[in-house]
């Protein structure tokens, strides 16, 4: 669908108003439940990613990140990368979080995002694929293309951070330089595009210019100013959580390290793992995920 008129025309954004809603309802019935209760704490962070999401994918920022500025795009994809995701995931009790994660398709692509170069890998394939060309334009002219991404981009968002949260129920625990490495380097792979839009000297996407400028801004502008915010906040953002996650453990004594957190979903995700595996070798499928525990 192509922008009309102002910048910020009002426009009803459905998916927001529809999904954040019914995502705080199904939280709200799943922790009320026995053996899922959520803390203030928990409750609070997801409150404020549901939020931060309802921001990201409704009026003003989804139409002018459809239809407008670059920036906004690049906003809107921060927002969903860097904070969504976390604050969600941090926000979930342990047991429902094992829940979420115990079927098998999931719990399989878990095992792979926790690892790094295959996080590395796929948040650098999905944010540069989603910004070329033909997907930004592809973005702005149906509705349907545009919330696919933004699904697509969201769910990069968790890959990114799986290496380093470290509650994920039988997910290897990586040493605090390791994590601290994992997010130098995931600052810097996936955003190399913002480089060349630094120093571009003309607009590279031609489904923006054709409605105008926004607040003064050429399209070229608008452009630049769009890398030197993908670049800078990604580093600020994933610098200072591995600063923090390197200091936190070099005022710990490395036996205080080492006992980083064993939990029984850990244990119990393992077993349910090792029963696959031999379900698998007996040649019966398809193995039992144990969905309805």
């Amino acid at each position: 669908m192509t922008a009309a008129g102002h910048p910020l025309d009002w426009h009803l954004t459905l998916v927001g108003f529809v999904a954040v809603p019914v995502l705080l309802a199904a939280y709200g019935w799943a922790t009320g439940r026995d053996g899922y209760r959520a803390t203030g704490r928990q409750r609070r962070l997801f409150l404020l990613g549901a939020l931060v999401l309802f921001v990201a994918v409704t009026w003003p920022l989804d139409d002018l990140a459809a239809h407008w500025s670059l920036m906004a795009l690049v906003l809107q994809r921060l927002l969903l990368t860097l904070a969504v995701p976390p604050l969600l995931v941090t926000g979930l009790p342990q047991p429902l979080l094992a829940r979420l994660t115990r079927p098998v398709a999931i719990d399989n692509l878990l095992r792979l995002a926790v690892k790094p170069v295959p996080a590395i890998a796929t948040v650098t394939v999905v944010a540069v694929g989603t910004l070329t060309t033909s997907a930004v334009d592809l973005a702005s002219r149906s509705d349907v293309a545009r919330v696919a991404i933004e699904v697509l981009v969201l769910l990069s968002g968790f890959v990114l951070w799986a290496p380093v949260l470290t509650g994920l129920p039988g997910a290897p625990r990586l040493s605090a330089l390791a994590r601290g490495g994992y997010l130098i380097v995931q600052s810097i792979v996936p955003s190399f595009l913002s480089i060349v839009w630094i120093f571009a000297r003309r607009s590279l996407y031609p489904s923006y210019p054709h409605h105008g400028t926004v607040l003064g801004m050429s399209p070229v502008l608008d452009q630049q100013l769009a890398g030197f915010l993908a670049k800078l906040s990604t580093i600020a953002v994933l610098w200072t959580v591995a600063f923090v996650i390197m200091s936190r453990a070099h005022v710990m004594t490395g036996a205080e390290e080492e006992t980083d957190p064993l939990l029984w979903s850990d244990v119990e995700r393992e077993i349910e793992r090792a029963e696959r595996r031999d379900r698998r070798d007996r040649g019966l499928w398809p193995p039992d995920d144990n969905g309805g525990r």
